[in-house]
């Protein structure tokens, strides 16, 4: 969140004179709305490689959770070496193949592979090929892929087939270097939702966030505020968007965001203050099964035992959760609880499964504008359809410590740090069928509008990188991308 002065009480204002300048760059231009439907997870997805037994590189078939596949060159390995989320993950040298012996009926949307390098190996090359006709022919699908960390990264393919498709993983640069892959997740083209739902005709639905006190303080971090009240939809209605819609035509630190999703053919609402978070329950209009991706931008309340099964299913079954966190002692209601410690609450404390995206928030507060990201041409998060991030500035966030071993992603880290598990400024992972994307400072979203008296920044125009970072991270969150 940006400064400090957010969470100075109202007395302590009046005596404090503080003026800022912020350099304002050009809001990133938004790419005309794609019509794409592909929800629901194809039968057998995700493959974690925890079924079957193959020890040898012998060529041979084995049956994995999803069906038939035949690993050349490659085994299913199981050693404290090879990168895994569970007891095991694909190992492949030389120039080996992963291919299914199957076809995908409900053709292929998305699809996504963990892959990392084996152990001290050094790194190696692979790409994702595509059939059409039983296997008879590929085709290569998106760009060659660098394995260069020992921990598990997760690399995305817009494959975008209907009709009958399987799959092929090529290790590509001939070497004794292996690779481990694991956790590949393949999204029906043109399927129905299983998990996050919502697809209108123009795009998909996405929930804002305000029943857990988003607009305590001196914010407002939802989509629209009018009078102090936060109503489910925004006003004036989202009808009256077009192409040259400014983002005041809506009132909160939000509004930028909301505005642009609406001009992609997305629909927006907002979760009102006293609205139950569920999953499942047909007699709240609002529950989660209804919408594509939730985003929370800095719970200042608990979630309670029920909110957090129902986040985490939602999840769970193919939902996208945004998840904005701000730095340690940002408690802007003054419960003793601040968003730090509630998103760590939802990871540990649920009945689910503990740390089930595979990292943590730390208890920091570092200001700073980082360069140093992720160099993966294929993320489409990094590298996707609203631009592309070079940059990253906080003020006053906290950061993020990753899970060893974990499916977690890290993007972006503090720009004096090593590319590892700790100092990480955004990341993402997967749970389930489902998509997270975790930032630890609101500043960047903050579009500089709020209710009168509010102090705010204009974060989303700050740094170019800022509203193509979250534009990404919420189309890839719905799997649009």
């Amino acid at each position: 969140m940006k400064h400090l002065l957010r969470y100075v009480t109202a007395p302590l204002l009046g005596a404090v004179l503080l003026f800022a300048c912020a350099r304002q760059e050009p809001t990133p231009s938004v790419a005309p709305a794609t019509s794409i439907s592909q929800d629901a997870s194809a039968p057998g997805f995700p493959e974690g490689f925890e079924t079957g037994t193959k020890t040898a590189y012998t060529t041979g078939t084995v049956t994995l959770g999803s069906g038939a596949w035949t690993l050349n060159d490659a085994l299913l390995g199981n050693t404290t070496a090879d990168a895994k989320t569970g007891s095991q993950s694909a190992r492949v040298r030389n120039s080996g193949s992963l291919s299914m012996n199957f076809d995908l009926s409900g053709g292929a949307g998305v699809v996504t592979v963990g892959h990392a390098r084996y152990g001290t190996d050094a790194s190696s090359t692979w790409e994702l090929w595509a059939s059409a006709n039983g296997g008879s022919s590929y085709a290569k699908v998106g760009s060659t892929v660098t394995s260069s960390t020992t921990t598990l990264s997760t690399a995305s393919f817009t494959v975008n087939m209907a009709g009958t498709v399987r799959l092929q993983l090529r290790k590509t640069d001939g070497s004794t270097n292996r690779l481990n892959f694991d956790n590949i997740t393949v999204e029906s083209y043109g399927g129905t939702s299983t998990g996050g739902g919502g697809t209108t005709a123009g795009g998909k639905k996405f929930l804002f966030d305000a029943s857990h006190a988003e607009t305590a303080g001196n914010a407002d971090w939802v989509l629209d505020v009018d009078g102090g009240a936060v109503s489910r939809y925004p006003t004036p209605a989202a009808s009256g968007i077009t192409a040259s819609t400014s983002e005041t035509y809506w009132t909160a630190a939000l509004s930028s965001w909301g505005v642009a999703l609406v001009k992609l053919g997305n629909s927006v609402e907002n979760l009102p203050t006293g609205t139950a978070i569920t999953y499942g329950n047909s007699a709240n209009p609002q529950d989660l099964s209804n919408y594509s991706v939730f985003i929370v931008d800095e719970p200042n309340t608990l979630f309670t035992a029920a909110e957090k099964t129902a986040i985490l299913t939602f999840v769970k079954n193919g939902g996208g959760l945004f998840m904005i966190s701000d730095h340690d002692v940002s408690d802007r209601n003054n419960d003793g609880k601040d968003s730090p410690a509630i998103w760590n609450d939802l990871m540990s404390n649920n009945s689910m499964q503990a740390n089930p995206f595979g990292y943590s928030i730390a208890l920091t507060n570092i200001s700073e504008t980082s360069s140093n990201v992720l160099a993966s041409s294929t993320n489409v998060i990094l590298h996707g359809s609203q631009g592309n991030v070079t940059q990253l500035k906080f003020s006053n966030g906290a950061t993020i410590t990753k899970t060893s071993g974990s499916a977690a992603t890290p993007l972006i880290w503090q720009g004096s740090s090593t590319q590892g598990l700790s100092n990480i400024m955004c990341v993402t992972s997967t749970f389930g069928t489902g998509r997270v994307f975790c930032i630890t400072d609101s500043s960047p979203a903050d579009d500089g509008t709020g209710s009168p008296g509010n102090t705010v920044y204009p974060g989303w125009t700050e740094i170019a990188s800022h509203a193509p970072l979250h534009m990404n991270a919420s189309l890839w969150l719905a799997k649009l991308q």
